[in-house]
């Protein structure tokens, strides 16, 4: 916010902010409205209101376009991008890393402005890429009321980042917003469906600042479901004036306990279908975030998940990965239309994480990009967690591998079993027509062929073993296992990916 005042001060040098317009534009770029301003200051409404109008009007004259309290978010976020584009041009020739040799490394000042790449990319972040029309689209839909969004996809495709901007654009427009996320919940939440209906609406009514009195609407004799909607057609809604978006973040998290996805997920399609004659429902919008590495069975006129809009989040194109390569500094990318990335583009398919990985370790000098190419599938590769991972994944499922086997041995699109399809593309590890299943991108072809003929060779020789008499009773069984035999508990370590608990290979 220090920033940008100092922007807009530049762009109205002819007339610079004063306090009480900083602190009016301050809170509206917050999300705040005209009367929440009005009691933070101590000023009176119309006169904020008045503050306000006139500082959209000189915003627009100096612009050249119409700024209004509600496209000040849209607005604003542009000059900034602006900048940060000017900004990273100007940066491209003082950084610059040669390609293939890069005998020169970058100013580790430059360099270090970029954060490795983990969890959400900021909202100020240079290196955020737009997916167009993806982010165009969830921002047009979140308007309509009564409005239901799923954004669906693999771990570290951009889920989170996606929502940020969302809960961003729509606090912009004067909305109120609640974001839960399923991993804050405690394990004892999930005890019963009452218990974890309260707790989800005590976490709401916190987040919009409203009291849960949760006692006077809630009936054990009508059920958690009816009281829960009850407490929100009855208090939540009618307490609140704009419109409410509703985001649940690691909704894949629920699928581990039937006895609450069963009920919760149709009561989500439930109040999405009741915003379509019932005005008090419009209020509500709900944007539902969750990954596709879990597959459950739940009857199709009781899931939420074929209703609504749903935002798949494609990869990138070689053009995105060019542009966020030069965002990390790398000049070299620019040349020959990006045809220098064709490599990284082919060996990761665009995949967001993967591509961020790779030019992070790129602009740090500590690589050439063939030298990266090279290890990218073996244990010294940058991706060799990620890759152990997705391995122990489908090492919880044996007809997972076996359907991956057969994808990486054969040379055309393979004929899957529909139930393993649906998992493999799920996890991002194919790409699929029907059920015609290829690797998604080169990197999973190279490591899971290695990893799948280690373990084939491990089968026979162990089937070779048990056929010969055994002169030594203690024979490690587990000698030849290419595998780690995971526990089934350990105690404080749990890495969660998609619903399941991961233990790291040795």
């Amino acid at each position: 916010m220090e920033e940008l005042l100092k922007d807009i001060g530049r762009i109205l040098q002819h007339k610079p902010l004063d306090s009480i317009q900083e602190f009016v534009l301050s809170q509206s770029w917050q999300g705040k409205t005209y009367s929440e301003i009005a009691k933070a200051s101590g000023y009176g409404s119309d006169y904020i209101k008045e503050v306000g109008s006139q500082l959209w009007q000189e915003l627009s004259q100096a612009l050249g376009e119409k700024v209004t309290k509600k496209n000040l978010y849209i607005v604003l976020r542009k000059l900034l991008e602006d900048k940060i584009v000017l900004q990273e041009n100007q940066t491209q020739e003082r950084f610059r890393v040669d390609f293939p040799t890069q005998k020169s490394s970058p100013d580790l000042v430059g360099v270090n402005k970029i954060e490795f790449p983990s969890g959400p990319v900021p909202l100020d972040s240079p290196v955020y890429i737009n997916r167009p029309p993806l982010e165009e689209l969830v921002y047009s839909e979140i308007m309509y009321p009564g409005c239901l969004m799923r954004i669906k996809a693999p771990r570290k495709t951009g889920k989170s980042s996606l929502l940020n901007r969302i809960i961003a654009h729509v606090k912009g427009q004067g909305y109120q917003t609640v974001c839960l996320d399923f991993q804050e919940a405690d394990e004892a939440v999930f005890v019963s469906l009452d218990k974890f209906l309260r707790w989800f609406c005590i976490n709401i009514s916190r987040q919009l600042n409203l009291a849960p009195n949760l006692d006077d609407y809630w009936d054990a004799e009508m059920g958690s479901k009816v009281s829960c909607k009850i407490y929100f057609e009855g208090y939540l809604l009618q307490q609140i004036d704009s419109p409410i978006v509703l985001a649940l973040n690691e909704v894949n998290l629920v699928f581990e306990h039937p006895n609450i996805a069963q009920d919760f997920l149709p009561m989500l399609r439930y109040w999405h279908e009741q915003s379509k004659q019932d005005k008090t429902w419009q209020k509500l919008r709900l944007v539902v975030v969750h990954t596709t590495e879990i597959y459950i069975p739940l009857k199709l006129n009781q899931s939420p998940f074929n209703v609504g809009v749903t935002v798949p989040l494609p990869p990138f194109s070689l053009k995105q990965v060019q542009n966020l390569a030069q965002r990390y500094g790398l000049s070299w990318a620019s040349e020959e239309g990006g045809q220098s990335l064709q490599p990284l583009q082919e060996m990761v398919g665009g995949h967001p994480y993967l591509t961020s990985l790779a030019l992070y370790h790129l602009c740090q000098g500590e690589m050439t990009l063939e030298k990266l190419l090279e290890t990218a599938s073996t244990p010294v590769g940058i991706y060799s967690q990620h890759l152990r991972e997705l391995l122990s994944l489908l090492q919880a499922e044996p007809e997972l591998i076996s359907a991956m086997q057969q994808v990486v041995s054969a040379d055309s699109p393979n004929q899957l079993d529909a139930i393993a399809a649906y998992k493999l593309e799920s996890m991002g590890l194919v790409q699929l027509d029907c059920n015609q299943a290829l690797p998604s991108c080169e990197l999973y072809r190279l490591y899971f062929s290695q990893q799948i003929l280690k373990h084939t060779a491990a089968n026979h020789q162990t089937k070779l073993l048990e056929s010969e008499p055994q002169e030594d009773s203690k024979r490690d069984d587990n000698a030849f296992s290419p595998f780690i035999n995971l526990p089934k508990k350990a105690e404080g370590r749990r890495q969660e990916a998609g619903g399941m608990n991961l233990f790291p290979l040795c």
